[in-house]
């Protein structure tokens, strides 16, 4: 086998197993997903899958940011090119709610359930988690600034307030499909940043 397949052959293992954890993880939480799960599911050894992570905490590190990655390309990536301030908010509202409506993972909103299950703790699960929720709520904040700045919101819009519900409207979202099976939930969640804007 040459170096080159060797390598490909090693990213594609590895695309596998994060894709098995993160559904995994989505529907039962990051404490569930295990190096002797994953094997046995991938047909795999233990060792092969820790080759690939090392430890319980790096494949859930691993996990928190594949969910990033993928929750970047459903939803800020979707609304790139709109122009920055209210157009931008209404494309990520949009897409936030596409992304969910898909059922892309089992369990709905990764960083939701992630949220709930660590928000508690201390440790570098729960700073990856806090820290990428801290990252896409900067990008909302700075979107409202600019709505706010053009005169696209009233002047004396409480930025944070107006972030509050929005993340608000999302967590209810994912709350309504996933616990409650609500179909009508994403045409709520639309009438009601529609309402905010």
């Amino acid at each position: 086998m040459s170096p080159r397949k060797s390598v490909a052959e090693s990213r594609l293992t590895r695309r596998r197993i994060l894709d098995l954890g993160l559904a995994i993880a989505s529907a039962e939480g990051l404490e569930r997903l295990t190096i002797g799960r994953l094997a046995a599911e991938l047909e795999m050894s233990k060792a092969g899958v820790l080759g690939h992570f090392g430890t319980k905490e790096s494949l859930q590190l691993a996990v928190i940011e594949a969910a990033a990655e993928m929750f970047v390309r459903e939803v800020p990536e979707r609304a790139r090119g709109v122009p920055r301030g209210l157009p931008y908010l209404r494309a990520a509202g949009e897409a936030w709610i596409s992304y969910l409506e898909r059922d892309l993972l089992p369990g709905g909103c990764f960083f939701t359930a992630a949220a709930a299950e660590f928000d508690g703790r201390e440790g570098p699960v729960r700073d990856a988690v806090a820290r990428t929720s801290a990252f896409w709520q900067r990008e909302l904040r700075v979107n409202i600034w600019r709505a706010v700045s053009l005169g696209e919101l009233p002047p004396d819009t409480d930025i944070d307030q107006l972030l509050y519900e929005i993340v608000a409207i999302m967590l209810a979202l994912n709350h309504f499909r996933q616990l409650h099976g609500d179909r009508q939930a994403s045409a709520r969640a639309r009438r009601a940043l529609e309402g905010l804007f």
